[in-house]
C-alpha cells in the first residue's frame, strides 16, 4: 500500500516554515529590546548582569512548557541556554555591569593589533574607556602610550614580554596601573614590580581570541601591588561577563602546568602519534565514533594554530619537567599493564582515577553527552 500524498506541495510547506522562522527572529528581536531595558534597570540599581536563580527559573519553566507542547525538552533547554547567554552578552555590551559613577579611564594596549591585544582593546572600549592602541605598525610608541594612560596593558608574545615591560614600566605614572596578559605569571609579575613604582596586576585570560562570547569565560588575576587598581580591574572584567579567579603567581603557574601544559602536551602527543601511525585520516573518519571525532576536533584545532604561541607557553612554565615526566611515567605504566594483559591492574587504574574525580564524573558524563549530541547534530 503506497503512502498517502501530502495535502500540500513541499514548496508550500517549506515556505510556511520560512515564514514562521522569520516570526521567530522578530520575536527574538523583541526579546532583546526588553533585555536592553533590563540592562538599564540593572545598571541604575547596581545589580549584577548574571542572575543564576532567575536563569534556573527560566530554564525550568521553559522545560515544563516544552513538555506540555510535546517538544523535545533537551533541545528546547539548549536553545534557551543560548538565548540567555546572548542576553547576558547584550547586557554587558550595554554596560549594565558598570556602576553609574565609574569614571572612564585611558587604557593603553601595547600589542593592540595582536589577536588578544585587540580583544583587550575592544573589552575596555565596550566599558566606555578611552583606548590607545600601540603596536609595531603604529606611530604611537609604547613609552608614549604608557606615559599618557591610566592603565597600561602589555599584550605581546611571551618571549618579548619581559623586554617590553622593562621599556614601558618607567613611563607608567606612579598613580597608574601596569598589567600583563601573559600565560605564565611569576616572571612577568616580577619584571613589572621591578620596572615601575605604579600598581601592578598580572592577568591571564583563559580563552582564545576566537571565542564567540566573553560571557562565562575565565580570567585569572594576580594582585601584586595596589589593591585599589586590582579591585578596579576585577570589576571591569566582571562587568564584561568574565569569571575572575584570583591567585598568587606561583600557584597560578603550578596549576597551569596541569590545565595548559599537560593538556597541550597530551594533545600534541596524540596528534603526532596519529600522523605517524600510517593510516590516512580519511580512513579513520569512515569508522569514527563521536568520542574519537571530539578528540580529533580538539587535536586538529590545536595544530591549526601557531607553534609560536604554544611553544613558549609550555617551555616557560616552571613545572614543565614535572608534568611531562609524570605523563611519560603514566603512559609507560599503562602500556605495561595492557601489554601484560593484566585486567586486575587495569581495573585498579580505573578505580584510582575514578576516586580522584569523585562526584565530577556525574557532571562529566552529562556534559560530554551534551557535547557529543551537538557534534552528531552537525555531522
Amino acid at each position: 500500500m503506497s503512502d498517502a500524498p501530502a495535502s500540500r506541495p513541499l514548496s508550500v510547506l517549506r515556505a510556511g516554515i520560512d515564514a514562521l522562522d522569520r516570526e521567530l527572529l522578530q520575536l527574538m528581536a523583541r526579546r532583546m529590546a526588553l533585555v536592553a531595558e533590563v540592562a538599564a534597570y540593572k545598571r541604575a540599581h547596581a545589580l549584577a548582569v548574571r542572575d543564576p536563580a532567575r536563569e534556573r527559573e527560566v530554564l525550568a519553566d521553559r522545560a515544563r512548557d516544552a513538555a506540555e507542547l510535546g517538544l523535545p525538552v533537551g533541545e528546547v533547554e539548549a536553545i534557551f541556554r543560548l538565548l540567555l547567554r546572548a542576553s547576558r552578552e547584550h547586557q554587558a555590551a550595554l554596560r549594565a555591569g558598570v556602576a553609574p559613577g565609574e569614571p572612564p579611564r585611558t587604557v593603553a594596549v601595547i600589542g593592540g593589533h595582536g589577536r588578544i591585544g585587540a580583544l583587550m582593546a575592544r573589552l575596555f572600549g565596550d566599558l566606555g574607556h578611552r583606548v590607545l592602541v600601540c603596536d609595531l605598525d603604529t606611530a604611537l610608541r609604547p613609552e608614549e602610550a604608557a606615559a599618557s594612560a591610566d592603565v597600561t596593558v602589555v599584550s605581546v608574545p611571551i618571549d618579548a614580554t619581559d623586554a617590553v615591560i622593562r621599556a614601558v614600566g618607567p613611563h607608567v605614572p606612579d598613580g597608574g596601573l601596569l598589567m600583563d596578559v601573559t600565560s605564565v605569571k611569576q616572571a612577568p609579575v616580577r619584571a613589572m614590580l621591578e620596572a615601575t613604582r605604579a600598581s601592578v596586576v598580572g592577568t591571564h585570560p583563559m580563552f582564545g581570541p576566537s571565542v564567540h562570547s566573553l560571557q562565562g569565560q575565565r580570567l585569572v588575576l594576580c594582585r601584586a601591588r595596589g589593591d585599589g587598581w586590582a579591585d578596579w580591574a576585577a570589576r571591569a572584567f566582571a562587568a564584561r561577563g568574565l569569571v575572575v579567579t584570583e591567585a598568587e603567581p606561583a600557584h597560578h603557574d603550578r596549576v597551569m602546568a596541569i590545565v595548559q601544559v599537560l593538556t597541550h602536551f597530551q594533545t600534541q602527543v596524540l596528534g603526532l602519534t596519529i600522523a605517524r601511525a600510517g593510516l590516512p585520516l580519511a580512513e579513520t573518519l569512515r569508522f569514527t565514533s563521536p568520542a574519537y571525532l571530539l578528540e580529533l576536533f580538539v587535536t586538529a584545532r590545536h595544530f591549526a594554530q601557531s607553534p609560536a604561541l604554544y611553544g613558549p607557553l609550555e617551555m616557560r612554565n616552571p613545572d614543565l619537567a614535572h608534568v611531562t615526566d609524570a605523563f611519560r611515567g603514566a603512559a609507560a605504566e599503562l602500556a605495561e599493564v595492557l601489554r601484560g594483559g593484566d585486567q586486575a591492574a587495569f581495573e585498579a587504574v580505573f578505580a584510582e582515577v575514578r576516586a580522584f574525580f569523585g562526584d565530577f564524573t556525574a557532571t562529566a558524563l552529562e556534559q560530554s553527552s551534551h557535547l557529543i549530541d551537538r557534534i552528531v547534530e552537525r555531522s
